[in-house]
């Protein structure tokens, strides 16, 4: 089971002289991880890397290190503590002795690993994302059988015909959703899912 940040956290370390100092967050989407890279990174430092994973999605970069000597390795770190919507920038201070490429890959993976190791992390719930519309005299009924399946109504509009529901809702509660909707609806509204 995947696991996400609870909030964001920080780990320092000194390898070398060199100060790696790494920063992680939880993030939902690309936009939001280039904006945690962008605040947290410290322009007057040797090096800023980083990487994001998202689902499928995933970005790294070296900024100046030799190629796959680092974002490669905090992104196996990411995969490694079972993360995801997780972003971590390893910002690093030169402090006069090379690491090489291995000492480097060791410096960057390690120093994200022992971050995500201390972080408090959640467990991530995979949810479906659901549409449809009911009469008004229906939705009270299907809002309350939502709450009793943990379901999370993310956007409801009134329309003059009634209500347009859109609501995420875990994989292992879909079969019971679609026969409450079917049941309250008398079977008018069929749900379809993705």
């Amino acid at each position: 089971m995947p696991y996400t940040l609870a909030k964001p956290t920080q780990f320092i370390e000194e390898i070398k002289k060199s100060r790696f100092i790494v920063n992680a967050a939880p993030v939902v989407n690309p936009q939001q991880a280039g904006e945690f890279i962008d605040q947290i990174s410290d322009p007057n430092a040797t090096h800023n890397c980083w990487a994001w994973k998202i689902g499928q999605q995933y970005r790294f970069n070296d900024d100046g290190e030799p190629t796959s000597t680092a974002g490669r390795p905090i992104l196996s770190a990411i995969e490694g503590q079972d993360c995801d919507q997780v972003v971590v920038v390893v910002t690093r201070y030169f402090g006069g002795i090379k690491l090489g490429t291995g000492g480097l890959i060791r410096a960057y993976g390690g120093s994200a690993s022992h971050c995500l190791q201390q972080a408090e992390l959640i467990e991530l719930i995979t949810r479906i994302p659901v549409e449809f519309h009911c009469y008004y005299s229906e939705w009270p009924i299907i809002e309350n059988r939502l709450k009793e399946l943990d379901a999370i109504i993310e956007n409801h509009d009134f329309d003059a015909q009634g209500v347009n529901v859109s609501l995420a809702i875990t994989e292992d509660k879909t079969a019971i959703l679609q026969k409450n909707i079917s049941d309250i609806t008398r079977g008018r509204v069929i749900i379809q899912l993705p």
